[in-house]
């Protein structure tokens, strides 16, 4: 089998049909897609199951088989990892279960993948909402309607990190060898931040391409989405720490890869500002974390405006002063 694509299932009734039938409506064979809900308290699992018994809408002689698992409610990280454990497929997707494929695109990312002989292939997405009429409309955020580098040359994981990938992380974005997978680490916000580099720098033969694959739905209410109370606000900062420690330590294996060093700096200001503004009177804890993750000084590389702003008074000023102007600015 050539592909496995994975989706995780976490109380998502209202958009789990849209996206299973973007899977079915491809323009490949031999392919499996692995519904694993994730202990949803809504109709999801059922949604799954009647799935599953479903005849399938698909032109004759094509071999798409789809299986569908029920596990203890354990997270995003877990469900992936499920997933790529049953997996038979030679090369893995992730597809949130809220998102959805554009149709008749995996045939072209396969045709790729075989002709560079891939390890990763990474490919563009759009960001999608809903009207009030329940239609799904492409919307732009941040003003630029393209996510992927315009080079079309075949590198190893390091030069794609260093050269080409940027800082959003997202594992619905690429096809990847299921030798290089991995798991995801459980029970962490920003998963997919911690995961990325550690499948990159596995991989020998990295490119990319242009094509619109992957529709993101951007609504309220979704894990990356969600507005946190004092108790989630502090758990987000954690994980910062946690990932900005676990790409310390691939910088130990990887010492020349940049896009480590700039990672690091740029979740660095990250929990430096959320303590300044939800922990303030914990600063001093929290500065000497990262002292002891040596993140000082930052990197002030090309992350725009703010960030660099902000690096540059860290490093100038120190992390306390830092704070204390974000905290009273």
């Amino acid at each position: 089998m050539k592909l496995s694509i994975i989706v995780p299932i976490y109380n998502v009734a209202a958009y789990l049909r849209k996206c299973v039938d973007s899977l079915l409506a491809q323009d490949i064979s031999d392919y499996e897609i692995i519904l694993v809900d994730d202990g949803s308290t809504d109709d999801s699992g059922a949604i799954a199951d009647e799935l599953l018994a479903y005849p399938q809408p698909l032109p004759k002689g094509k071999g798409v088989s789809m299986k569908v698992i029920h596990q203890e409610n354990a997270g995003l990280s877990a469900a992936r990892n499920t997933g790529i454990a049953t997996a038979q497929g030679e090369y893995i997707m992730f597809v949130d279960s809220d998102d959805y494929l554009q149709p008749n695109v995996l045939g072209t990312l396969m045709e790729q993948v075989g002709r560079d002989n891939l390890d990763v292939l990474r490919f563009d997405y759009q960001n999608v909402r809903q009207t009030e009429a329940g239609e799904y409309e492409v919307f732009h955020p941040n003003k630029y309607p393209h996510q992927v580098d315009t080079c079309r040359e075949v590198v190893d994981g390091e030069t794609y990190l260093d050269e080409r990938m940027g800082y959003a992380c997202y594992a619905c974005q690429f096809v990847i060898n299921r030798e290089l997978t991995g798991t995801f680490t459980p029970g962490i916000h920003y998963e997919d931040t911690e995961w990325l580099p550690r499948m990159m720098l596995a991989a020998k033969r990295v490119n990319s391409t242009p094509i619109v694959v992957y529709n993101y739905l951007v609504r309220q209410g979704s894990i990356t989405q969600a507005q946190g109370n004092k108790e989630k606000l502090r758990k987000n900062v954690n994980d910062f720490l946690f990932v900005i420690e676990s790409l310390s330590k691939q910088m130990t294996k990887h010492p020349s890869c940049q896009w480590l060093r700039r990672m690091i700096s740029s979740m660095a200001v990250g929990v430096l500002t959320r303590v300044a503004m939800s922990f303030y009177d914990e600063r001093k804890e929290y500065i000497c974390c990262l002292q002891e993750l040596n993140v000082f000084p930052m990197v002030i590389a090309d992350q725009g405006k703010t960030y660099a702003r902000r690096a540059w008074i860290i490093n100038l000023l120190g992390a306390r002063v830092y704070c204390w102007l974000m905290k009273w600015r």
